[in-house]
C-alpha cells in the first residue's frame, strides 16, 4: 500500500485532487490532498519564504507516512521537488503532473514570460489572480469543468512565485517520473526536459490538458498508481 500526497498548482486546493483521490483509494492506497499555506481553506494563512515547502514536509511528518509518492502538478512542482529531498528515506518516488521543475536558485517565474504575471501580483496586493475561463480553452475541459475549477480557485500568493528554489542536490538524484499534458505542448521543456536525462526519471504522456484531475481523473490515477510500482 502507497501513500499519495497530492499537491496542485496555483489557486487550487486539496479539493481539485476529489476525483483522483477516489481512484486511488478504491486501488487501496492511501491518498492525502494538501491545500498549501495562503490557498482555499488555508487562504488567511501566511506564506512566506519556504512556507509552502515546509507545508509538504510538516504534513508527511505528521501523518507518519512512509513509502510515499510525493505528487506535484503545476507550480507545486516547485515545493514538491524541494520538499521531496528533505522526505529523506519516507520518500518512494515524485511524480510531477505536467509541472514546473525546481533549480536551485530560481524561482517558478524564472525562465519563461512572467512580466504579465509580475503586473497582475502588483496590481492585486500581492495575489495572484485566477484567470477567466477563456484561459482554459484547448485543455481538454467541459464548460462544466472550468466552472467547478473557477469556482473553488482562489488568488495565489505572488511572493510564493518569486523565491528562489533550494535544492541541495539535484533533483534527478531521487527516483520521479514526469507526466506530460500533451495537449499543453507535446514534448517537455527547460528544466523538466533536462530532469529527464537523468536515468531514475520516466516520462509518461497524458492525452489532455494542464488540468488532468478535471479532465482526465480516472486516467491520471491510473498512471500515479502504475508510478508507485516503478522501481
Amino acid at each position: 500500500m502507497t501513500s499519495f500526497v497530492l499537491v496542485a498548482g496555483a489557486w487550487l486546493g486539496a479539493w481539485a485532487w476529489d476525483d483522483v483521490v477516489k481512484g486511488l483509494r478504491d486501488g487501496g492506497h492511501v491518498a492525502h490532498p494538501l491545500t498549501l499555506s495562503g490557498l482555499a481553506e488555508k487562504r488567511d494563512a501566511p506564506a512566506g519564504p519556504g512556507t509552502h515547502v515546509r507545508d509538504i514536509v510538516d504534513e508527511v511528518e505528521r501523518l507518519g507516512l512512509r513509502d510515499v509518492v510525493v505528487v506535484g502538478h503545476s507550480y507545486a512542482g516547485v515545493p514538491v521537488g524541494q520538499a521531496a529531498e528533505r522526505i529523506g528515506d519516507r520518500l518512494r518516488r515524485v511524480v510531477l503532473v505536467d509541472a514546473n521543475v525546481p533549480v536551485d536558485g530560481e524561482s517558478f517565474l524564472s525562465g519563461w514570460p512572467s512580466d504579465p504575471v509580475r503586473e497582475a501580483i502588483a496590481a492585486h496586493d500581492g495575489v495572484w489572480p485566477p484567470p477567466d475561463p477563456a484561459g482554459f480553452a484547448g485543455q481538454g475541459l467541459t464548460d462544466e469543468q472550468v466552472t467547478r475549477l473557477l469556482a473553488g480557485a482562489t488568488s495565489h500568493p505572488g511572493g510564493t512565485l518569486v523565491e528562489p528554489a533550494v535544492l541541495p542536490r539535484p533533483l534527478g538524484e531521487l527516483p520521479g517520473t514526469y507526466i506530460k499534458c500533451l495537449l499543453d505542448g507535446e514534448e517537455p521543456w527547460g528544466a523538466a526536459a533536462e530532469l529527464l536525462q537523468s536515468e531514475r526519471w520516466n516520462l509518461v504522456g497524458l492525452d489532455t490538458g494542464h488540468w488532468p484531475m478535471f479532465s482526465r481523473p480516472r486516467e491520471l490515477a491510473r498512471i500515479l498508481e502504475a508510478s508507485a510500482g516503478e522501481g
